[in-house]
């Protein structure tokens, strides 16, 4: 299926956080209408704001990690369709940057309110481990993704991940 056109209920830029180790970082994400799912960084674009300047700003929000927009290179993946969330329903868009780092510390207290309450634990993941969990990660295809990165670089083409809702 196609990326959907905008205009979006929401559009976000996230980020695949690997460390030296090639693992991703995940967020453990609860709403209360799941038992938890697992997300990237990363969170809504504002107005006026580019998609790789709200990852960057994202990236520092969530975990204190510094980096400048230009540094995150071109979008590798992306993915959208239709949900209703309750807060929003309609067309969705999220793109995905790729970024490694060197360290495994995270700082989490740049948090929104909303975030402490719904985000309870970070992992770094190997794609071993994604690819053997039975736990709800989102976006769907993250280990055939990296996979592909870590063996032949970013993706010339952006990758067009299945809608996960």
């Amino acid at each position: 299926m196609p990326l959907p056109e905008g205009p979006y209920a929401r559009h976000t830029a996230r980020i695949l956080l690997m460390n030296k180790e090639d693992r991703l970082l995940l967020f453990k994400y609860q709403d209360g209408r799941r038992s938890h799912t697992w997300l990237t960084p990363g969170g809504g674009i504002d107005d006026g704001e580019t998609v790789d300047a709200a990852a960057a700003r994202e990236l520092w929000e969530e975990t204190r990690l510094v980096v400048a927009p230009e540094e995150l290179g071109g979008l590798v993946a992306a993915t959208g369709g239709y949900a209703d969330f309750g807060w929003k329903k309609g067309t969705f868009r999220e793109d995905y940057f790729f970024h490694r780092v060197d360290t495994r510390d995270i700082d989490m207290s740049g948090f929104t309110a909303y975030e402490r309450k719904t985000i309870s634990e970070y992992r770094w993941w190997s794609i071993a481990d994604l690819e053997a969990t039975d736990e709800r990660i989102v976006p769907w295809g993250l280990a055939p993704l990296l996979t592909s990165i870590l063996r032949d670089g970013p993706p010339e083409n952006l990758v067009e991940l299945p809608w996960h809702h």
